[in-house]
């Protein structure tokens, strides 16, 4: 005798497996034990043919859902974990490992000192970072150099606390980072592994743009990566960068410049012309040639730390704990890393503050925010020359704009420390004069930047990449 059932089965759709509800499963089963026995059982659950139906309905049910979830790995769009290894591993990448904060470290000595790759300094917070390029300090007394944090993951590296020499080398006299670090991430999140999947497929096409982000995005330690090119025959701006006539742009952040440069030679289109600030040798090593091998000069964009400053306003009860400036302060961190499953802060796109609403509610019910905004030095309050003496800003001159209490003030050269801001006017009101500042640091005459965090998107340009100190998240309780 064949065995029937009335428990509704899976269904294979055009639209994919579909499970029946647990409702349906449950009541397919009771039907089925009530037929067993004559048809004359009570259903209810709280009888012990209840209680039977609910436990076999619970097995099928978790049955059903187990297989749901199989089959929706195999979908590229769902994978996760050692399903979306496999399926990337038809494409030939691996997931990406943690990977380390990155800094632009200017190295002041005497002219012609070689600083080698593998030296090593220190920050402030006690974590080392290893230069990455062999360099030689210039005929300015300086030269600058990428290093990278011997503990991988999102660590900041606020500007100025890269500050001491590990291993000390004659002649090369003191190191410091004029802008924050690049942050590193953590083991590539499900969403970042798939995107580059998906760049991936251009990978062993030759010219397109695609088919050269995926090169680039395939080297080792590369944390983030923009290529648009201008294929006019006249200099255009793109992304608030002036291009050259036909010709192939690429910003990279992370990873060996040899390593950079050989992925753009292998990629790009023939005769294009390079944009940037960086420029290696490749060798064309290919079969059919021999030693001199054809050499070419290869161009891209390292590209300039853009320090991002937040406001983040939360109402003030008694729920609020002691530490929630430090709290809000690391889930900002770690967002803007996408250490919470989001994308994190790149090159040449719009930073939006709402993209940070979510990771801060996730602390508890005490974070209510009112508001959270956004600012940088690409919409600037004011730009000056001064100079500080203690806790005293002497401005001297003004460029643009106007001071006021509340601004975030900074430099290029590192002097001034991460999150100074205009604590009380003095003489000025606005333009030359005295401010008071919050930190007593003695800074000589430069070109000064302030701004404040009062918008709601930043736009960051091509030639940019976003950047993140908890010095510049200020936490207002109201």
């Amino acid at each position: 005798m064949a065995d029937t059932t009335n428990v509704p089965p899976p269904q294979w759709t055009d639209t994919g497996f579909l499970i029946p509800s647990a409702a349906e499963v449950l009541a397919g089963v009771t039907e089925d034990i009530n037929e067993a026995f004559g048809g004359v059982l009570n259903p209810a659950l709280n009888t012990p043919q209840g209680q039977l139906a609910s436990s076999e309905t619970a097995v099928i049910d978790e049955v059903n859902s187990t297989f749901l979830y199989f089959t929706n790995q195999v979908d590229p769009a769902y994978a996760t974990g050692r399903m979306q290894d496999a399926i990337a591993r038809i494409y030939f990448i691996e997931r990406n490992p943690a990977q380390p904060t990155v800094v632009q470290a200017l190295c002041n000595g005497l002219p012609g000192v070689a600083i080698p790759a593998g030296s090593l300094a220190i920050a402030e917070d006690g974590n080392q970072y290893l230069c990455t390029e062999d360099g030689v300090i210039g005929a300015g007394g300086s030269v600058t150099l990428p290093f990278e944090c011997l503990v991988v993951g999102p660590i900041p590296c606020p500007a100025g606390s890269l500050d001491q020499i590990y291993r000390a080398i004659p002649g090369w006299d003191s190191i410091t980072n004029p802008d924050d670090g690049v942050l590193g991430n953590n083991v590539e999140s499900r969403s970042a592994f798939e995107a580059r999947r998906a760049a991936s497929v251009a990978l062993n096409s030759q010219g397109s743009l695609p088919s050269v982000l995926g090169a680039v995005l395939a080297v080792p330690n590369v944390i983030d990566a923009f290529v648009t090119e201008n294929a006019s025959n006249d200099v255009q701006t793109i992304g608030g960068v002036s291009i050259y006539p036909n010709s192939l742009y690429v910003a990279v952040v992370g990873g060996d410049a040899d390593d950079v440069a050989q992925a753009i030679w292998s990629r790009k289109a023939p005769g294009c012309a390079y944009n940037g600030n960086t420029t290696v040798t490749v060798y064309d090593q290919s079969p059919g040639y021999v030693p001199p091998y054809p050499a070419y000069r290869v161009s891209f964009e390292i590209p300039d730390p853009l320090a991002i400053l937040f406001a983040v306003n939360i109402v003030n009860t008694h729920l609020v704990p002691a530490d929630a400036a430090t709290q809000i302060q690391n889930a900002i961190v770690s967002a803007f890393a996408g250490g919470d499953g989001g994308p994190r802060a790149k090159i040449g796109t719009t930073l939006f503050a709402s993209r940070f609403y979510a990771p801060v509610a996730a602390l508890g019910s005490w974070a209510q925010i009112i508001s959270i905004e956004v600012g940088s030095n690409n919409n600037p309050s004011a730009v000056f020359t001064g100079q500080i003496a203690g806790t005293i800003l002497t401005v001297s001159a003004v460029a643009s704009g106007a001071l006021a209490v509340g601004q975030t003030i900074s430099d290029t050269t590192g002097a001034l420390t991460v999150g100074t801001t205009i604590t009380a006017l003095g003489t000025g009101t606005g333009g030359t004069g005295t401010y008071v500042v919050s930190n007593n640091k003695n800074v000589s005459i430069e070109t000064m930047t302030a701004a404040i965090p009062n918008r709601f998107d930043i736009d960051v340009n091509i030639d940019q990449v976003p950047t993140i100190s908890p010095n510049d998240i200020s936490v207002t309780l109201t």
